[in-house]
């Protein structure tokens, strides 16, 4: 046996050698496959290691963005549960909803509010729920799934130049329109019921005209956010708190901080000053996890945030709260997680909203390591 080894050792580690190659080659052609000339996109044009996309596995039709929203009065949809989170929008008279569970299936719904083309995004790997303007150097853009990854959130395209962007940050990547940002436009996640109550002449968005129902209210992330392994992710998790622990994110006069949902959950109202910026963080029970059970009705609660500016008429307020009841000290009027005083002195008052958004942690670490973590 030893003197048959000797003879073919050659031969045996040329044959390894081969094997070896051919599957890094395949690896890397099912990982990353840029030259079958599937994409127009300019990738000698790159703001990173192209080395660190991931394939998703579910190519660039895999997912399919809604392009002809439905919209219905409240009214009419009854599979929502009170929980149900979803995303708020509201520009001048126009109010709908884009529910998660709907969101989950597509990521993206290119949409027009107001004259305005928007496109609402979310990645579940990341909970990063975001809208944008879709318009950039006067051209109106349609964004798609390109099926890859970047530490663990997706990455759009457009229809104009086939540019690569990250939805975490709305920044194109890859391709003619390296280094443009998605101007961000403000939006609020909130329960279903919470919104149904504020807005009982809202719309809710319920598919595509040209898509069927892809079992809306289903979770393929079973456990995802208790799990505190992110999916694909190649970074170093900032060990400060768990990878997929929950926080309200924002940045603040350049400075990004993050308020974890325990701690909202624990103190419901937290003042708070951000480099001598005061700002007040509401909470409120109400929505579930859209990454915990398989029904997303179903999952445990975590409850919706939103962050705004303390100040009335030159005046900065401490605000408290008693059970579910948020008021400022002030004055004694009550609040909702509108930002809106609904009794007292100040009924009728609004807060200035703070544009935020709820993130898991390991994500907006990734891409904000200068974070402040409120309470940490």
């Amino acid at each position: 046996m030893r003197r048959w080894l000797a003879r073919y050792e050659n031969l045996i580690m040329i044959a390894v050698l081969i094997g070896l190659f051919i599957a890094v080659g395949v690896y890397f052609l099912q990982r990353k496959d840029m030259s079958m000339g599937v994409w127009k996109t300019d990738f000698s044009k790159s703001a990173i290691d192209m080395d660190q996309l991931i394939d998703g596995g579910m190519g660039r039709d895999g997912i399919l963005p809604i392009d002809d929203p439905i919209f219905v009065p409240v009214a009419d949809v009854d599979w929502l549960g009170d929980r149900s989170p979803v995303i708020l929008l509201e520009m001048d008279d126009e109010v709908r909803a884009y529910p998660l569970a709907v969101l989950m299936r597509h990521e993206i719904v290119n949409d027009e509010i107001d004259g305005l083309p928007i496109a609402i995004t979310f990645c579940p790997l990341c909970y990063s729920p975001v809208v944008y303007e879709r318009r950039i150097e006067g051209e109106t853009l349609r964004l798609g799934v390109t099926g890859y990854l970047y530490k663990s959130g997706f990455i759009m395209w457009d229809d104009k130049t086939e540019s690569w962007w990250t939805q975490f940050t709305g920044t194109a990547i890859v391709g003619e329109y390296i280094g443009q940002m998605l101007p961000m436009v403000a939006s609020q996640v909130v329960g279903y019921e919470t919104y149904i109550e504020r807005y009982p002449e809202g719309f809710v968005l319920v598919g595509d005209r040209n898509q069927p129902d892809m079992m809306y209210g289903r979770n393929p992330y079973i456990n995802y956010d208790s799990s505190n392994m992110p999916f694909m992710f190649d970074g170093n998790p900032d060990d400060r708190m768990s990878s997929t622990g929950w926080v309200l994110t924002a940045v603040i006069e350049g400075q990004p901080v993050a308020y974890p949902y325990t701690l909202l959950a624990q103190d419901v109202v937290i003042n708070h000053s951000v480099d001598g910026v005061p700002v007040v963080a509401f909470w409120k029970v109400g929505a579930a996890s859209p990454l915990d059970k398989a029904e997303i009705d179903q999952s445990r609660e975590t409850g919706m945030a939103a962050l705004y500016s303390p100040v009335v008429d030159g005046q900065v307020l401490t605000f408290t709260h008693e059970g579910s009841t948020i008021s400022d000290e002030q004055t004694g009027s009550t609040w909702n997680i509108y930002g809106e005083a609904v009794a007292g002195p100040l009924m009728g008052t609004e807060l200035s909203y703070i544009d935020c958004s709820p993130r898991l942690w390991f994500a907006w670490a990734e891409t904000h390591p200068d974070t402040i973590v409120y309470g940490y």
